[in-house]
This record gives C-alpha cells, sequence and structure tokens, in this order.
C-alpha cells in the first residue's frame, strides 16, 4: 500500500496533466453547474521510484509509528525498572558516541585539508619567486587534478550516494522516507575521504554539507551496531532496532555535523529543528544539545594541541572561524537603507541562483546517466576550468603597494595571510591571490576581515564575485562530496563588499560586515533558514553588535526569496523525486477528501483475523502493498445480545505476515491461539527486521491448507480517520505523526458496509500525485 505513483527522477513533473489540458481543449474555470466540480483522469496509483546515489530504486516509507500488538503490549508490561534505565542510557551514550566520533573525524578532515592545501600552495610560492609561472600552472592544475580524480573515482566507482551534500537525502528519511544505502559504512568512508580531496583540490564547495551526512552515517551505523554484514548482535542494541529510534539518533549526527563545520553548537541544534527534522520533541532537543557540546569540547581540545604547532599548517582560528568581534558596530537611521538593500539582493540573488542550479542540475543529470566515464570526464573538466582560472587571474590585478598601517605582515608568501605577494615586487601584495590561491575557508576570512577598507579593489573584487557565480553553478552537481554553504557564503560576501564600496560614505558600516552580511542574505535567499542562519553566523564571526540588522537582512531576503521559488534543497528532493511532504497543505486540498481520494484507487486488500496460508501467500505474490486491514466478520459485541457484527481488528503489516509463513506458524484447524503460544513462537525484536522477502519463503502445498492466527501480530491501534475528512487535514496529521499508513473508515455504519473504506500512504498524499487524478482542482496561473 506503500507504492502510489512514478516520480521520475530526470523530470519530477511528466507532461501527462499537460497533455490531458491539451485533449480538453477548454478552461477548467468554464464547466456549467450540472458537471461535476472532480473530474476524474486516471487513477492514484503506480510505483514510487526516486533517484538515490547513481540508480533509480523503489521507495519505501518507514514506520515511525509504535506497533502496538499483542507483543509489543505484553513486552511492554513486562520491562522493569532496570530495563527502561538501560534503554535511556544507551540513548545518552550512543548521543555522547555520535558527537565524539563527529568530532574527530571532523578534526581529521580539516587537518587533511589544511596539510595538503597547504604545502599545495607553498609549492607555489616557490614556482612564482623563480619566475617559473608555466611550471606552476601545470603543478597547480595537475594536483588539483589528481585530488578530484580519487574523489571522483570513489563516489562513482564504490558510493554514488557519497556525492553531493547529502543534507536533501537525511531530511527525506527524517521526513519518513527510507533512502536506500545513505548511511552505510562504505559511503561514510567515500564521503570522508572524497571531501578532503574535493575541497583540497580548491573547488568551490564546502566540507559543510558532507560533514552532515558524515555525523548521520556514524549515527545510524551506531545504531544498528555496525555495518549490514558485520552488525554486532549485543541484546542492548536491539532496542534501537526500530525506525523511531534511528530517526532520532540520526537526527543527533546531523547537528553534530554542523556544529563540526562551523564550531557552533547551538546554530547545529537550531539547524536541525529548522532545516532537517520533521518531527521534534524537547528530549530530543537536549540530546541533540548534548551531542554538540560534545562536539565542541573535541574540536576546543584538538585547537589547543595545534596552537602548539603539532599539527602541521592547520590554522590559528581557534572556535572562532571569521573573527569579526575587533570592529565596533554602530548603527545610524541612514544604515537601515543599505541594510534593507542588501537583504533584497539577497533574496533576488538567492532564487536567481536556485533557478540557474535547477537547469544546470537537469543538464548534469542527462550527462550523468551516459555512464561513469561522463562522470569523471565532467567532475575533472570542472577542476581543470577552476585550477586554470585560480590561477590565472591574479595575474589581471594590479600590485597594490603595502601600507605601513596594515595589522598583518605585508607582503606575505605563506599559505595564509591577507596580503600576499604573488608576482609583485617587495613592498606590494596581489589583492585578487589573496582571495584565489588560498584554501576558501581562508579565502572567506579574508574577505570578511575588517578595517580593510583599501585592501582589495574594486575590480579584484568584481572578478572574484564573477568567478564564484560561475564556479557555484557549475561545481554542484558533479560526482564528489560538495556542500552548499560555503560556495554561497563566498558569494554573497564578493558581493557585499562591492556594495560597501558602491555605497561609499553614505554608510559607516564596515566592508568586512558588509561582506558578513552579504553572505547571510544570499543563504537566507537560496536555503530560506532564518534563525539557525542568524545563530550560526552569530557564533561564526563572533560579534553580538551584529544580531539586530543580521535579523533583519536573513527576514527580507527569504521573504523575498519564497515569492520566486523553493528553497534548494526542495528543488533538489523534487530532482530527484524523493516523496517529501511539506508541512503546508495546497488550498485546494480543503476541496478534497480522503473518502475521494480512495475512489481513485484500487480496491483495498482485507484479511480475515484467522487466514489460510494460501490466501496470505497470494496477497503477498500479486500486490506490492505493505499493510492489511484485518477484518472479522460475525463477531459478538461485548454487553450487547445482537451477534454477527464486522469488526476492524486492526492493520498488519507485510514483513509481519512473511515472519509468520517464514516461522512456519501454522495451524491444522481455524482457531484463534493463546498468549503463551505467540511469545513461544516471536518475539518484538524479531518482528522489527524488515529484510525478509516473501520470495525467500518456502511453503509446501500440504501447508496451504492450513491457517495462520494474525490477530497477536497486528496492529490494534492503528490511526484511522472517517471518511469526509479533507485532504489538508490527513496531510497535516500524516506528518506530525510520522504514519506510514491510515486508514478510512466509512462515515456510516450498517449491515452490508464495508469496515475501511481505503488506505493513504504517503504517495496518495503529494499535490502532484493527486493533481494527475484530479487535474480541475488547481487553478490555472494567470499569464
Amino acid at each position: 500500500e506503500d507504492s502510489n505513483h512514478l516520480a521520475n527522477p530526470e523530470s519530477p513533473h511528466s507532461l501527462e496533466a499537460e497533455t490531458y489540458e491539451e485533449e480538453e481543449g477548454r478552461d477548467p474555470e468554464s464547466n456549467s453547474l450540472r458537471q461535476p466540480l472532480l473530474k476524474r483522469n486516471r487513477t492514484l496509483s503506480s510505483t514510487p521510484l526516486a533517484l538515490v546515489g547513481a540508480k533509480v530504486s523503489h521507495i519505501e516509507s518507514l514506520d515511525y509509528e509504535i506497533n502496538e500488538n499483542d507483543l509489543f503490549k505484553h513486552d511492554w508490561r513486562r520491562r522493569s525498572k532496570v530495563q527502561v534505565l538501560q534503554y535511556i542510557f544507551l540513548k545518552w551514550s550512543l548521543a555522547f558516541l555520535v558527537g565524539l566520533l563527529t568530532g574527530l573525524i571532523a578534526t581529521l578532515i580539516n587537518l587533511a585539508i589544511e596539510n595538503i592545501a597547504g604545502y599545495k600552495l607553498l609549492a607555489i610560492v616557490g614556482f612564482i619567486e623563480e619566475g617559473r609561472y608555466i611550471s606552476g600552472l601545470i603543478f597547480f592544475t595537475g594536483i588539483n587534478f589528481f585530488l578530484t580524480l580519487i574523489a571522483a573515482v570513489l563516489c562513482v566507482c564504490f558510493a554514488p550516494t557519497a556525492a553531493g551534500p547529502g543534507i536533501p537525502e537525511i531530511k527525506a528519511y527524517l521526513n519518513g522516507v527510507d533512502t536506500p544505502n545513505m548511511f552505510g559504512a562504505t559511503t561514510l568512508l567515500v564521503k570522508i575521504v572524497g571531501s578532503i580531496g574535493a575541497v583540497s583540490a580548491g573547488l568551490d564547495l564546502g566540507k559543510e554539507g558532507p560533514l552532515v551526512h558524515i555525523g548521520s552515517c556514524i549515527a545510524s551505523l551506531l545504531a544498528q551496531g555496525g555495518p549490514d554484514n558485520y552488525r554486532i548482535k549485543w541484546r542492548w542494541l536491539r532496542y534501537f532496532n526500530n525506525d523511531r529510534d534511528r530517526r532520532d539518533i540520526i537526527t543527533c549526527g546531523s547537528s553534530s555535523g554542523v556544529c563540526a563545520a562551523f564550531r557552533a553548537p547551538v546554530g547545529g541544534v537550531l539547524f536541525a529543528l529548522e532545516e532537517v527534522a520533521t518531527w521534534w520533541r524537547s528530549a530530543l532537543l537536549w540530546r541533540t544539545f548534548f551531542s554538540t557540546a560534545v562536539v565542541v569540547v573535541v574540536l576546543r581540545a584538538f585547537i589547543e594541541i595545534c596552537n602548539s604547532g603539532k599539527c602541521g599548517l592547520f590554522g590559528t582560528g581557534g572556535l572562532i572561524m571569521f573573527d569579526v568581534s575587533d570592529v565596533k558596530v554602530s548603527y545610524q537611521a541612514m544604515d537601515v537603507i543599505p541594510i534593507i538593500i542588501i537583504g533584497i539582493i539577497g533574496g533576488l540573488l538567492g532564487s536567481l541562483y536556485n533557478h540557474v542550479l535547477h537547469k544546470v542540475l537537469r543538464v548534469y543529470n542527462l550527462i550523468n546517466h551516459k555512464g561513469k566515464m561522463h562522470k569523471l570526464l565532467l567532475a575533472l573538466g570542472v577542476s581543470l576550468f577552476t585550477s586554470v582560472c585560480q590561477y590565472c587571474l591574479p595575474f589581471l590585478a594590479q600590485c597594490r603597494a603595502c601600507d605601513p598601517s596594515f595589522p598583518e605582515t605585508c607582503p606575505t608568501n605563506d599559505r595564509s595571510g591577507n596580503f600576499k605577494q604573488f608576482n609583485c615586487p617587495d613592498g606590494y601584495y596581489n589583492d585578487l591571490a589573496t582571495l584565489l590561491l588560498t584554501t576558501n575557508d581562508d579565502a572567506v576570512r579574508n574577505i570578511f576581515s575588517t578595517n580593510t577598507t583599501n585592501e582589495f579593489h574594486v575590480t579584484s573584487i568584481l572578478i572574484f564575485f564573477a568567478l564564484y557565480c560561475i564556479l557555484g553553478v557549475i561545481t554542484f552537481g558533479i560526482a564528489v562530496p560538495s556542500g552548499l554553504f560555503l560556495p554561497i557564503i563566498l558569494m554573497g560576501s564578493g558581493y557585499g563588499r562591492l556594495l560597501s564600496m558602491a555605497m561609499g560614505s553614505y554608510t559607516n558600516l564596515d566592508e568586512g560586515l558588509f561582506a558578513v552580511l552579504g553572505a547571510a542574505s544570499l543563504m537566507a535567499g537560496s536555503m530560506r533558514m532564518t534563525v539557525s542562519l542568524c545563530v550560526i553566523f552569530l557564533e561564526l564571526t563572533n560579534n553580538l553588535l551584529l544580531l539586530p540588522i543580521t535579523m533583519i537582512v536573513l527576514l527580507i531576503a527569504k521573504t523575498v526569496g519564497d515569492c520566486f521559488n523553493p528553497s534548494i534543497y526542495e528543488i533538489i528532493l523534487e530532482l530527484k523525486g524523493l516523496p517529501f511532504l511539506d508541512a503546508n497543505p495546497e488550498p485546494w486540498m480543503r476541496n478534497l477528501t480522503v473518502g475521494e481520494l480512495a475512489d481513485v484507487k484500487p480496491p483495498v486488500v482485507t484479511l480475515c483475523g484467522v487466514e489460510k496460508v494460501s490466501r496470505i501467500v497470494d496477497v503477498l505474490r500479486n500486490t506490492t502493498h505493505n499493510a492489511f486491514p484485518i477484518v472479522d466478520q460475525g463477531v459478538p459485541v461485548p454487553g450487547m445480545v445482537a451477534t454477527g457484527a464486522t469488526e476492524l481488528h486492526g492493520l498488519i503489516l507485510r514483513a509481519h505476515l512473511v515472519q509468520a509463513l517464514k516461522k512456519k506458524w501454522f495451524l491444522p484447524e481455524k482457531r484463534r491461539t493463546e498468549e503463551w503460544e505467540v511469545r513461544e513462537k516471536f518475539n518484538w525484536v524479531e518482528l522489527a527486521e524488515r529484510e525478509l522477502k516473501i520470495e525467500q519463503v518456502a511453503v509446501t502445498r500440504d501447508e496451504m491448507e492450513m491457517y495462520v492466527d494474525l490477530h497477536p501480530l497486528t496492529n490494534t491501534t492503528p490511526f484511522t480517520v472517517v471518511e469526509s475528512l479533507s485532504v489538508a487535514k490527513a496531510l497535516v496529521l500524516f506528518r506530525q505523526v510520522g504514519l506510514r499508513h491510515l486508514l478510512i473508515v466509512p462515515k456510516y455504519q450498517g449491515a452490508g458496509v464495508a469496515p475501511v473504506v481505503g488506505i493513504l500512504t504517503r504517495q496518495d498524499l503529494r499535490a502532484y500525485n493527486i493533481l494527475s487524478a484530479f487535474p480541475h482542482l488547481e487553478r490555472p496561473k494567470l499569464s
């Protein structure tokens, strides 16, 4: 019952509705009063597919609902206080381990990137000082080519799901969509090594998105006791053998990843709350906060070690990555105007970036479908273009004289620093080389630097901004682990500086602060986050005085961006075809009832409480439904003389039916079983397994004539709604409770009325699927 619509990953909006309108050839608003309001175009039924990694996979939903059958209730009654304390202790222990391992791996990634990129840049300085410019270019592009090749080969050949940021898939998982192979051990290892290679290669991407995915992979592997082939079968870990607890621990992992990327613990918790998680509660808030606190302690410990010079070329940024706290911020009434302008431009540019990236990703999808070699060539082509631009463009910049008032050494030939000499004579520096021939983190640190009004020339900032706009569009989507945060920060900081230069004496705000506000506005305009972004930028820059203007900029940018298109993560979810349920129903969903939705679905398949084995096998082999209502006829009603009532006993999962067949839990005659018989054959841990398929179970001809008592395995408390309920209400209930199936019961009771009208699943509640069956519901957009 979980499979109802084909979402084509290459083109999520198929041409069916357009073809229908062409066939109709008339305005849908012009139908007469006698015509029915709801015109049925086709049935609401097909198979859900989505693009996960490199292949189109069959998508299932997750069981976040507690399955309250007789076995679960018996186990719940038997649990002692010690077992409850074990469960609570294990949850907090796993949250601690998630934070610890995420912090350690983030430190490893940072150290590797800083050292690889640092030694590469120092070698370039050597070539430049000797005047061997062509040799320097060949060395620079060659090293970057090799690093990109490692990252791309790993992603293409070993773990396609490790490519990209991974955040859209995590959002889908926490929304209730099972994304295959997203959290495996191979994906984790490829993500770590690939992220080091891609970022060290100087590509316009960050390690922030991959770190969120890495944190989630660690959480998932810990919760299930290791990789699929080598799982630890500890009795304690069996508590977590369910989708509900795994969802909570993956939420902890995603917030730990953001914290490790930005060294922003509170921002990490808020990011998980605002952007990633669908379902939230206070207990989960405490655990995610605990995980991020552990991450910060680990990072702080390693930063202390690195400050003593034991980490090679690792920088000395401390916990504050881009510190701008040395600026005294004072506002005037006139400063409101540039702040509003920054917000509006950020919203416009953010939505434009989303639109262009959407088109580019569709083109990349066509290229990637041609095979592995095309994926590799695309990634390597982008690497070559990036390397040539980063090395050659600084030669266009004019050398600028060092000012004795500069707070730092000028010029410098180290791997970092605000005044790189590059090809300039002594006493001069190249401002464009300062921004391009460095790691992405140092580029942001340089452009965010405060009290540097005359450091960068407007032409250099213009070239920097134009280059990163191009790179930001063409780099995302290649087959390497990549994050969106840093490219957007680089673009936004570029236009923030440009706007500051254009404003000149009209504002008292520092150019570095304009760069910070520009980056924040572009992120809000593209990703549509506000609260978490505000706190992340606060923790990044260490300047509380920026809080009021940052809040204003974020709110304006998000509002402007929302007027044009969805957030970048929603666009990627739609492109991949993942059935993500939005928080807000469409307005027309209030005009449709769940009963009308059930009418356009195939008839619901029901089973008896004591069912024949042959019937169960037939149903499992000939349907793809994942749940079946259990309906008993002729049941005596307690406290009433009348007999022969029809009872809706509950809902049984496909996995539990397969388990019953596998265990050979057959009865020679048609009867109800006793409680002790069930406990002898099953336990609640086995019922949590989902991997078994009906094809793997053999049933003999004699067994086909026997019976199975399904009552003890049936969830007797499924969520039900009356058929007159609006689809809008059903969608809100489905999403907020985290359901997989929603039973529809009839409005009228009586003899001959079936106790179940239908079952709603995630696919049935997606707006596009509903409109494919009822194309006249949505009003045509004004041209």
